[in-house]
């Protein structure tokens, strides 16, 4: 399944290609955050445990850099579609957001214990996890690569392509690996992965022609091929989908006040309107459950 990795700063392509670099103010061509406001709704706000409805506050507990989901704009503020997506679950419930900053391995223990009431870290709700705090879920991601418009690629045959991946992630610990080998087992020359260091490079690598095509966390190559206006397309299915969720401790009534608020969103538009407004509507859901984490 998709690993929660870091990911990319804003990406553009140099106007001479022969350059096997470019430097380029990247924060300009970021998305900027969608201004939605959605009316308390008093039915589901009554719903929220009575010691967060009195401090009027939820503490949410988040690990950037990780676009679209959350990362920081060039004043320091925590953006993306995470953030646009917890601040209307606020409106609903009638509470103010407040984010901090956390390690990513530290926040599932705070909310825990109580020092954040939401984790919002684009989290894979899976079993072990459900373990320790019950998931609310609002996003599917998965596995997706992208190329250069015009390029024939077929992720399920790629074998003798140089295929582009961020290190320590997923797709170069386990999903590029794992065709390459399949690629030897048929006789067939391996995949050449090339690993670096962080997303904006990979994606780079395929604007430039340095790779033949990269593979990342689904809303990931998603926003990449919004921002890149045309310059890159989504190539092949979408591998391994799980889904995404917003951890909060095991067994609080806070968990059904912010599935509900989900719910509310998706019925109503605003899901839709945040989703296609970063470029990730692919992995949009129908139904926001708690614990939905598949066998």
């Amino acid at each position: 399944m998709p690993g929660r990795m870091r990911l990319f700063a804003a990406v553009t392509a140099c106007a001479a290609l022969l350059l096997s670099s470019c430097v380029v103010d990247e924060s300009a061509f970021d998305i900027k955050p969608i201004a939605i406001h959605v009316d308390e709704q008093p039915a589901i706000a009554s719903l929220v445990p009575p010691d967060v409805r009195a401090g009027g506050v939820l503490k949410v507990g988040t690990n950037p850099p990780y676009q679209p989901n959350e990362f920081k704009d060039r004043d320091g503020n925590i953006i993306g579609y995470d953030v646009d997506l917890v601040d209307a679950i606020g409106d609903v419930l009638g509470l103010r957001v407040v984010y901090t900053q956390a390690d990513f391995d530290k926040i599932i223990p705070s909310v825990q214990a109580g020092t954040f009431q939401m984790g919002m870290s684009s989290f894979t709700d899976s079993l072990e996890r459900e373990k320790q705090v019950d998931f609310v879920t609002y996003y599917t991601a998965g596995i997706r690569w992208a190329a250069k418009p015009g390029r024939d690629i077929d992720p399920d045959d790629a074998c003798g392509l140089r295929i582009g991946v961020q290190v320590s992630t997923t797709e170069d610990t386990d999903e590029v690996p794992a065709k390459s080998e399949e690629c030897l087992a048929n006789g067939q020359d391996p995949i050449v992965k090339v690993a670096f260091d962080t997303q904006d490079q990979a994606v780079n690598g395929v604007l430039l022609g340095q790779v033949d095509a990269f593979s990342a966390d689904s809303p990931v190559t998603a926003y990449a091929v919004k921002k890149t206006d045309g310059q890159l397309v989504e190539v092949g299915p979408t591998y391994d989908s799980a889904p995404y969720g917003f951890p909060i401790k095991k067994g609080s009534e806070l968990a059904e006040a912010v599935q509900r608020a989900v719910q509310y969103l998706i019925d109503n538009g605003q899901y839709r309107e945040i989703s296609e407004h970063w470029g990730v509507q692919a992995g949009m859901i129908e139904t926001s459950q708690i614990n939905g984490a598949q066998e």
